[in-house]
């Protein structure tokens, strides 16, 4: 609830639920940098239409001038915070260095205070789900910093970013936001994230010359067998890749229905489900699986349960549909090494920008007794995928067509096809494993997600995970279905049962 007079731009929300277009001054002129400029990358310009929204809970009052100064530091940290898409009659669109305002960039609404009175929760959320429906300056950085300075049942405050997936994916993105921020414990050091999993499995195994023997004919053996399975896994999941880019679609239900449907158009929202990381890892260890396993498991009986409670279907049937998963395709250097190199001004070493392959995960709608079977499933079907180079020619196949067909062309072709033709995306982003604050302010959660793929004129969740406390089922779907899918509520049923 913005104040009048206040120097950062200010935007209003009207009772009917409604926004009114965000009203900001102009940017600042080009400064002396601009030179400095680079292509835009074709990954980015095929993001030209997704955002990504990253809801932060604060755990005090928002103090301006504090966080004004500390995104001013930051601004010189990551040059795309400092940059314009322009052509200036050229093919492809490049980066180019300009001024930038900061208070252009901080947001403070004005929301109707009897609303936030009467639910503050469902004032966030309101306004949350207007921002789709506001457009961004395209004469300045796309950024925005949106400040909600009143309590809710999770926060005492809330922050709302917005940037332009061409600025950077996520993992680039938490990057930058974690090397802003500080231990809670301790201010003076970078908050502890978690080491990354070793790989396991013969093709991960370094290849050792070993004296013949019947062990070693097995070892060989075995290490020859699983590239072999490599091999075939990773031809048989290009080929899916490729068919579901050209023709290849999931069949029309609740989630995704024909693009005549016009009934099933209805306003979409943002809805963030919380559940304990603590009861996640337990069932991990208890299943010896993974925190992804065991939410995609979580996914599926929510999702199964909704389908089959609101279509009528036979309890007894199977329904398979498919999802993407995007996937990190830089190299496997931690997370807290790449903060590092941030933090010692290292910036040009850091991989920035968007870095994205992409798997078709299978993803499967059936009722089963025992809730565990749904983590089972999902654990069989990711390690299958594992076993894969998937990822890998999906990114290149991604490149080679964008040389051959265009950005145009190619975009139309496989980034919008892949996306129409499957019914939901997943993506997952880990953070800090303990307590944070960002100049200042502790934080209590981040729930990030996006808005803008094509996928989502079909009601498709995309869900990421933030651990130290919780993790974030994050959904932007149609209105209904996220009044009545509860999420919330399929982690105790895992719980419910022995192991």
């Amino acid at each position: 609830m913005g104040s009048t007079g206040s120097p950062y731009s200010v935007a209003a929300l009207p009772t009917s639920g409604r926004p009114l277009p965000i009203r900001t001054p102009r940017s600042a002129t080009a400064s002396d940098d601009s030179a400095a400029e680079e292509p835009v990358s074709p990954t980015a310009i095929l993001m030209d239409a997704i955002y990504i929204v990253v809801t932060i809970g604060l755990g005090c009052p928002v103090n301006l001038p504090v966080l004004r100064a500390g995104l001013a530091t930051q601004l010189a940290r990551y040059p795309r915070f400092r940059s314009i898409q322009v052509t200036d009659g050229c093919k492809n669109p490049r980066w180019e260095r300009t001024a930038v305002n900061v208070d252009d960039h901080m947001i403070v609404p004005t929301l109707d205070p009897v609303a936030v009175e009467a639910d503050p929760d469902q004032a966030v959320d309101d306004y949350v789900a207007s921002l789709p429906e506001l457009p961004m300056d395209r004469s300045r950085p796309l950024w925005e910093f949106h400040f909600l300075d009143f309590p809710t049942s999770d926060a005492t405050s809330t922050v709302v970013i917005r940037v332009h997936h061409s600025l950077g994916d996520g993992t680039s993105l938490i990057m930058l936001l974690l090397a802003s921020a500080r231990s809670a414990s301790d201010p003076t050091r970078l908050p502890t994230m978690r080491e990354l999993t070793v790989r396991t499995g013969a093709i991960y195994k370094p290849w050792r010359r070993q004296p013949p023997s019947a062990g070693a004919l097995a070892a060989s053996a075995a290490w020859v067998f699983s590239y072999l399975v490599l091999a075939w896994n990773t031809v048989v999941d290009v080929a899916s890749f490729a068919a579901t880019a050209a023709f290849l679609g999931d069949p029309h239900t609740l989630f995704r229905r024909a693009d005549h449907d016009v009934a099933f158009i209805s306003p979409r929202r943002f809805v963030r489900r919380s559940l304990s990381l603590d009861d996640v890892r337990f069932i991990k260890n208890a299943m010896n699986c993974t925190v992804n396993d065991v939410l995609v498991g979580a996914t599926s009986a929510a999702l199964s349960q909704y389908y089959f409670r609101k279509s009528g279907y036979s309890k007894t049937g199977k329904l398979c549909l498919r999802s993407i998963l995007f996937v990190n395709t830089r190299p496997t250097t931690s997370l807290q090494a790449y903060v590092n190199m941030i933090e010692s001004g290292k910036v040009d070493d850091v991989a920035w920008g968007n870095q994205l392959g992409y798997i078709l995960l299978p993803f499967h709608l059936a009722m089963h007794d025992d809730p565990l079977a749904y983590v089972c499933k999902a654990m069989n079907t990711v390690d299958r995928k594992k076993s894969s180079l998937e990822v890998i020619f999906t990114y290149k196949m991604t490149e080679i067509f964008l040389k051959m067909l265009g950005l145009k062309q190619a975009g139309a072709f496989i980034f919008k096809r892949m996306f129409a033709n499957t019914t939901i995306s997943f993506s997952n982003m880990a953070g800090p494993t303990e307590q944070i604050e960002s100049y200042g302010h502790p934080v209590d959660f981040l729930a990030p997600s996006v808005y803008g793929i094509p996928q989502v004129r079909h009601p498709g969740s995309y869900i990421k995970t933030f651990n130290f406390k919780q993790t974030f089922f994050y959904l932007y779907q149609q209105n209904h279905l996220s009044e009545n899918l509860q999420c919330k509520d399929i982690c105790p049923q895992l719980l419910m049962c022995r192991f």
